[in-house]
């Protein structure tokens, strides 16, 4: 059964960091492009960064760039999101999702191209 589970969510003050993995089993992550969205209370879901299956070429959200950073490690069949100078507005849960394909480039504004889900993480941005 194809799953993704993420952990590392948690409470952290402003201008700290926190590191999310997302663990992917049932399936080989190698061909899928993988992303990290989030959703706050109240908002819509919103792309935060994805990685593509060649090459591991990134694509980050404006709001996001320079302060954080995807990767992945095919062996491990994880994905990972890194969060520096994390600030109360993205206090949020985050979700990593897989989109089957093997391209160049990814997308975090197409959602509906991403066929599977984790159950979220939250993370929490407060002093």
């Amino acid at each position: 059964q194809l799953q993704l589970v993420e952990s590392g969510g948690g409470l952290v003050q402003p201008g700290g960091s926190l590191r999310l993995s997302c663990a992917a089993s049932g399936f080989t992550m190698t061909i899928y492009a993988m992303g990290w969205f989030r959703q706050a209370p109240g908002k819509e879901r919103e792309g935060v960064a994805c990685i593509s299956s060649l090459r591991s070429s990134t694509n980050y959200a404006d709001s996001v760039k320079g302060r954080f950073t995807i990767s992945r490690d095919n062996a491990k069949n994880t994905v990972y999101l890194q969060l520096n100078s994390l600030k109360p507005e993205d206090t949020a849960v985050y979700y990593c999702a897989a989109d089957p394909g093997l391209n160049y480039y990814c997308s975090i504004s197409d959602v509906g191209s991403y066929d599977y889900w984790g159950q979220g993480a939250q993370v929490t941005v407060s002093s």
